[in-house]
Order: structure tokens, then sequence, then C-alpha cells
């Protein structure tokens, strides 16, 4: 398997340090070359476009909620979610916070602006059969939502009070 990128380069410091302590001096660039040779690659440019990519930017969807105590209801006590962390910027002004769940993190904002209510986010999930019963159970929300099956996988889109959908999916 090629290394990554910092790896490589982290392997031509060595080698030439090492060389440079038997008195061969070599460039930084002669270094790279040799590394990726010794790895198998025709060249350095070779080795970098073969290298694993480091993982993309995790993104955390924003949802707009509105002030009071049903974004708690729902994404707290109905869907299980816990505050990982709250901030105002002094009491009575809008509430920003990160709620979590297995895996699954999403930002709740007040701030008008932040994001636009009607928004969609889908969440991967291990088991949709058995949070479609254990929701439907719940005697906070009257929601009857039924799983979709698509070629891709199932989907439990579940609308919360302010218009936003999270749709729960397993994928095939």
């Amino acid at each position: 398997m090629t290394p990554s990128t910092s790896e490589a380069k982290a392997m031509a410091t060595r080698l030439r340090r090492a060389l440079a302590a038997t008195g061969a001096e070599i460039r930084h660039a002669q270094a790279l070359e040799l590394v990726a040779q010794q790895l198998g690659h025709r060249d350095w440019n070779t080795l970098v476009a073969s290298a694993p990519q480091p993982s993309p930017v995790v993104t955390i969807p924003v949802l707009r909620t509105f002030p009071g105590p049903e974004a708690d209801r729902f994404y707290l006590d109905f869907l299980g979610f816990d505050v990982d962390w709250e901030h105002r910027f002094e009491p009575g002004l809008p509430l920003y916070r990160q709620v979590s769940r297995e895996g699954c993190v999403l930002h709740l904002s007040e701030h008008h602006g932040d994001a636009t209510p009607g928004s969609k986010v889908r969440i991967e999930v291990a088991d949709v059969a058995s949070l479609q019963r254990r929701l439907a159970q719940s005697p906070l929300y009257p929601l009857r939502s039924g799983i979709e099956e698509a070629e891709w996988g199932a989907d439990l889109e579940v609308p919360d009070p302010f218009g936003n959908r999270l749709v729960f999916c397993v994928l095939r």
C-alpha cells in the first residue's frame, strides 16, 4: 500500500539524514524521487497521485429552531439527542448549540439567518426499523412516519416542529 504523502516525505527526510551521516549529501528532491522508486513508483509525482487522500472535512448541518422548550422536547426527549454544548451571547438572546446521538452531530440555532426552516438532513443509522418502532411508541409526538424502501436503502423521514425534515436512513 502506498503511504500518505506526509509519510513518504518523512521517509525522504530520514533517508537524507542517514546518507548525510555517511558523508553522502543529496537534495531533498532527489530523496523524494528515491523514496518513490523504492516504493515501486516511476517518480515522486506518480507516488503523490496514488497516495491516499486525506479524509474530507466533515460538515455539521445547522438547523433553524425557534425559542422555547419545543426544540428540547423534540430533539432531546423524542429523538434522544444529547446536548454537547450551548452558547448565548447573553440571557434572552438566541441559543446556538450542538447536539449529538450515536455519532450524528447537529447544530441547532435560534439565530435568524443561520439556517432556513424547511431544511432536509440525511442521517445514516444502523437500524431504521427499530428507530421507527421506538418513535411510534413515544407519547411525545403522534408521528406515524413510514419507512420508504428504495434501491439505495431505507428512509424514515421525521419532520421537526420547525419545518425541517430529518431523514434517518440505512444505505445498501
